[in-house]
């Protein structure tokens, strides 16, 4: 259909919510109503992301109810124990998702499948935790992660607690796209409480997830004579993190935390902050501020759904900086490899996950311990099946995974990126060092210092529109058909083609079939140890390109940083 009938077909209905009626009134030119109608929203195997509103294209409880009918398809075909586990869901603090969240349940109920709803919202490390504590077949996370506020979104997750396999996510996107988004089957919540098929569940899980957060210590005696009176800032950017963090920190011992008190409530408008988004300088500026006048050590801000986290350091001046994801991923490793080590309790067969484009920095840091690092695609679900393929062959024993874009897991009890651990254990870094007299600014500084100054840049490019995924897979093309000699006046020695499953050494002209699975991501090595990765963003219209580099000083890092962005710019133009 074209994006003309597609629109009529919601015009012509009478029974639209009046909210819904009211915007699709609002959508005043074609432009706008063809955005809106001109595809269905994508979903893929991270799920479905964008913006609020009426349309095809858009987030509403019929995109829901869809999105949820082919999750129900997919268990109504499975033997009746399994189907019995039911789905657990929670919803963070953005528009209609606790509503999203209740119409989930409302079609899983008419398929005689129970809901898991939490009684209020969580973030997302505790919906994964909530599937396997509860023995559910999946879950449902209400969501846009850090996207601004006119967005929302829907994930689904495994039975393991990782987001939902791509086998599995493949046979829920052709159920969604069978079911007519008007006429999924929603039943009465009341009914399905009284049921069976309902449960409202709060504190219970509450206390498990707490219970193994607690666990994420390494030095106890440390936190008890430092961190107990260190003082750190905690910002949840008006989402789900105040609910747990704070209740997390004081368990593990650190009684100085102070909360941003103009972010510490959930509120969907985010108004503080014009993207909630810790990757943001400006995102974490007030709790800067708050830092400045406290002395405190470090700031902390998490995105609403408490999944990725950002952290600020004070400097010997007193100003405060930011380190990039990759670089708090690097910090974290070696205190765990560290203090592991000083415990007599790291694991001859240790080892960390991360992502394709990820820096090597932590690569170089485990490499001093002995430590193997496993490279995965990126997507979080991918470190999740890393884990549980170690749990059950014994390979390695899982020690962290973090991806370049501030998602850290320390322990496997959750199988997504877990802000709340990596919060616990970032204060211990941070007592770690305090206990030595120094920051952590000294600490990344040292770890330069040794290993050598990594720096890399991610630049994302939004195509948006009718004509942005055409604009997206011409660059991808491009990229493949005139494969770059160099980059920054460094030379291509490999390319990894992670959809033709092919890596080509190009000083001997040698091909070599990769092993990880196909994903549309280019990734070129370059004679200094430099690479290059280009890859569709999974959850927007975006193209991303990653720059990885190292040199012997920090200038000289930079400016090889910069050569090779002025490279892929001739690219673009």
């Amino acid at each position: 259909m074209t994006w003309q009938e597609n629109y009529q077909v919601w015009a012509d209905r009478t029974d639209l919510p009046d909210y819904l009626a009211a915007d699709l009134a609002a959508l005043s030119d074609d432009k706008a109503k063809e955005d809106a109608f001109y595809t269905e929203l994508s979903f893929g195997t991270a799920g479905m992301r964008g913006i609020l509103g009426a349309g095809i294209n858009r987030m509403n409880i019929y995109t829901v109810r869809q999105a949820t009918e082919g999750l129900a398809r997919l268990i109504d075909g499975l033997d009746a124990a399994t189907k019995q586990r039911g789905v657990a869901i929670s919803y963070d603090s953005r528009h209609f998702s606790q509503a999203f969240a209740y119409e989930s349940a409302a079609v899983l109920g008419a398929h005689g499948i129970k809901a898991y709803v939490f009684e209020s919202l969580r973030p997302t490390p505790e919906l994964s935790f909530a599937v396997r504590y509860l023995n559910a077949y999946a879950g449902i996370m209400i969501t846009a992660s850090h996207n601004p506020k006119e967005y929302n979104g829907y994930k689904i997750y495994g039975e393991d607690g990782g987001q939902m396999p791509p086998k599995e996510s493949d046979i829920i996107t052709t159920s969604i796209r069978e079911a007519d988004l008007f006429t999924v089957p929603v039943a009465d919540l009341e009914t399905l409480k009284a049921d069976g098929l309902l449960q409202v569940i709060s504190t219970e899980v509450d206390a498990a997830y707490l219970a193994e957060v607690k666990q994420i210590s390494i030095n106890q005696a440390l936190i008890d004579t430092v961190g107990k009176d260190m003082k750190l800032v905690y910002s949840p950017l008006h989402g789900t993190g105040a609910l747990i963090a704070g209740q997390a920190l004081h368990n593990a011992g650190f009684e100085n935390v102070l909360m941003v008190p103009e972010q510490a409530e959930p509120n969907p408008d985010f108004p503080t902050v014009a993207l909630p988004n810790p990757e943001d300088p400006k995102a974490l500026s007030m709790g800067i501020e708050l830092a400045k006048k406290a002395g405190a050590d470090i700031v902390i801000a998490v995105d609403p759904d408490a999944d990725r986290m950002g952290l600020a350091v004070r400097q010997p001046t007193g100003d405060y900086v930011l380190l990039t994801g990759n670089q708090i991923g690097a910090v974290l490793v070696n205190y765990i490899l560290t203090a592991k080590q000083a415990a007599g309790t790291l694991p001859a067969n240790g080892a960390i996950v991360k992502s394709i484009v990820s820096s090597e920095f932590a690569t170089k840091i485990a490499e001093d311990f002995g430590i193997t690092t496993v490279n995965v695609l990126t997507g979080f679900k991918y470190i999740a099946e890393q884990i549980q393929h170690y749990e059950d062959t014994n390979e390695h024993t899982f020690l962290f995974g973090f991806e370049e874009s501030y998602g850290y897991l320390v322990k496997s009890f959750a199988r997504d990126k877990d802000s709340i651990q990596a919060t616990v254990l970032m204060a211990e870094v941070a007592a770690y060092y305090k206990s030595l007299g120094k920051t952590v600014y000294d600490g990344v500084q040292e770890l330069f210092e040794k290993y050598g100054y990594f720096v890399e840049n991610t630049k994302s490019i939004t195509l948006a529109g009718v004509e942005g995924p055409a604009k997206i897979a011409a660059l991808m093309s491009k990229f493949r058909a005139e494969t770059p000699i160099e980059f920054g006046g460094d030379k291509v020695v490999k390319v990894e083609d992670f959809a033709s499953q092919i890596e080509t050494d190009v000083v001997t002209d040698t091909e070599t079939a990769m092993t990880l699975p196909q994903a549309n991501v280019v990734k070129y090595w370059l004679a200094d140890g430099s690479w290059v990765a280009v890859r569709p963003s999974g959850t927007e219209p975006k193209i991303k390109f990653y720059v990885g580099t190292k040199g012997a000083t920090s200038a000289a890092a930079d400016t090889k940083l910069a050569a090779i962005k002025a490279t892929i710019e001739t690219y673009l133009d």
